[in-house]
């Protein structure tokens, strides 16, 4: 099963992204809201329904797309729940 999750435009800020893509993927309240929290809960996503997760987001921060590139690949490796991340036109 394939999932879809938007984060909301213009979350382009470490900051905004960051709760931005906690909020789209319905993150715990243990989120600790930092790039190690993050990557932490892209590669678990053991709260939500087994498949592949498709988060979309317009990009504009290069250290949190380095987090999401990172974490794509290590759940592509994992195989129970897959985060994808695509970029709108």
């Amino acid at each position: 099963m394939t999932y879809r999750h938007v984060v909301r435009r213009g979350a382009h800020s470490k900051k905004a992204a960051i709760g931005a893509i906690a909020e789209a993927l319905s993150f715990p309240d243990w989120f600790g809201h930092n790039l190690d929290a993050l990557y932490d809960c892209l590669t678990d996503l053991s709260w939500l329904p087994e498949g592949e997760h498709v988060l979309e987001w317009e990009g504009g921060n290069a250290d949190v797309e380095a987090v999401l590139a990172d974490a794509a690949a290590r759940t592509a490796e994992l195989g129970d729940r897959v985060l994808t991340v695509v970029y709108p036109d």
